[in-house]
């Protein structure tokens, strides 16, 4: 291309040429790129005026080369890895997002969610959006301005509902435990009666604090105070027993890279009736028209109306995330369960062999998905987390909140919770609390 340019183009250095009476302005960044303000260089060595709009810098060096990064095994609270079978779908080609054969594949999502929540509920669709859209949307859609909301908080995601409530104009108020701790039916009770809420938000798998609340019952609690339950089960959903309509809850929300071991972007997340009335009941519009549950519904095919443009569905994230629930599907909720609690044991009794202790001391409070780990005194946590990932290629996350420095999380979840992965795991903390002991 140089060959065909005028005498006084060189790289590196800004030029002007006149044609048709304009001066024209060139930056040469590098042999064989060329970076014009006002014109492009056509082939017959003719300028051809094309825009007034300049370009001050050259192409981004590292964008011009492939993407490198190392294979990890992620062994944190999430993003777990992805199963090759969601890879591929996510490579699938593009359909348009009211297309009938991306709507087939939304509707085999849909089944998917109510199988995964164990619900028949109408108002079931994904959040294009990671767990915190989906929490927005419950947030934005039950919530106006003076309503009574109840947050039961016992780590970071409580906080965060706390946060989001508050910017919607609630009236909030907040029961607390201290992290690694769950609440008992009676404290949540003597919570509804002192504040008598119309909402209630509470954590079914803490991961902060790698505890899992106890749900039975407490949907039923909820409604003898006339209140709505909202239900986080990001870090929980496929790894323990969940049973949406059984138990009664309200809004149930969860995210798609976690237990299911897909990309994170889209969110699961499903309205009973009781929850879908108090949206077509409000006295103001929906805050967010993105997170509109009236909207999303339709776009989702919930509503018997012919599906409207919304926004664009994440086309790629919707076929991996559909590939995510049909391996669910294929394990089964029951065995899926009962993986995740048999790698928490021996996951348990390494952690143990090695001297170290379990974060949350009753056993019946611990998150099978995420595991906390004490971090002893003489042991920075970073050091052993560096050492792992160094060596291993292992992730092992620390703390967050009121424990950031004083724990480590171990992730078991989805097509990370083998065996295996758990013997690697220990295996690289082991081998690096040596390691930090003797250096």
């Amino acid at each position: 291309m140089l060959s065909n340019l005028p005498r006084s183009f060189r790289p590196g250095g800004l030029q002007r040429f006149a044609t048709d009476g304009r001066i024209l302005s060139f930056k040469c960044c590098t042999e064989g790129s060329i970076l014009a303000t006002g014109v492009t260089w056509s082939t017959n060595s003719r300028l051809r005026c094309m825009s007034t709009v300049s370009v001050p810098t050259c192409p981004p060096a590292n964008l011009l080369k492939p993407m490198s990064f190392p294979m990890k095994l992620l062994m944190g609270p999430g993003p777990s890895n992805c199963p090759p079978r969601v890879l591929s779908a996510s490579a699938l080609p593009m359909l348009g997002h009211l297309h009938p054969e991306f709507t087939q594949i939304m509707d085999d999502v849909k089944d998917g969610i109510k199988y995964g929540f164990q619900t028949d509920n109408i108002w079931t669709v994904c959040v294009s959006g990671s767990g915190h859209g989906a929490m927005e949307t419950s947030v934005c859609n039950l919530i106006e301005a003076g309503d009574k909301v109840m947050v039961c908080v016992n780590g970071l995601w409580g906080e965060r509902f706390s946060d989001m409530a508050d910017r919607h104009g609630a009236n909030l108020s907040k029961i607390d435990k201290p992290m690694g701790t769950v609440f008992s039916l009676e404290e949540i009770e003597k919570g509804l009666q002192d504040n008598q809420p119309e909402i209630m938000f509470i954590t079914h798998g803490e991961s902060s604090g790698t505890t899992v609340q106890q749900l039975q019952g407490l949907g039923q609690l909820c409604h003898r105070y006339n209140c709505i339950l909202i239900v986080d089960s990001v870090a929980a959903m496929g790894g323990v027993p969940l049973f949406m309509d059984q138990w009664e809850i309200d809004v149930l929300y969860t995210g798609a890279q976690k237990v299911l071991s897909a990309p994170p972007g889209v969110s699961p997340i499903s309205f009973s009736n009781r929850a879908r009335q108090k949206v077509e009941n409000r006295k103001t519009k929906v805050r967010s028209y993105y997170f509109d549950m009236k909207e999303l519904a339709n776009y989702w095919g919930c509503d018997n109306e012919p599906r409207r443009y919304h926004h664009t569905g994440l086309i790629s994230s919707v076929y991996a995330l559909r590939e995510g629930f049909a391996r669910l599907a294929e394990v089964g909720l029951e065995q899926s369960w009962t993986t995740h609690t048999q790698c928490m044991q021996q996951l348990h009794a390494g952690i143990g062999d090695l001297g170290l202790e379990l974060f949350v001391k009753e056993k019946s409070a611990r998150l099978p998905c995420v595991t906390g780990i004490v971090v002893p005194e003489d042991i920075h946590w970073k050091d052993v987390s560096d050492y792992a990932m160094k060596n291993y290629r292992v992730e092992i996350s620390g703390g967050l909140g009121a424990q950031a420095g004083k724990i480590w999380r171990i992730g078991l979840m989805g097509y990370n919770c083998t065996d295996s992965n758990v013997t690697l795991v220990l295996r690289a903390l082991s081998e690096a609390l040596d390691h930090v002991r003797n250096k």
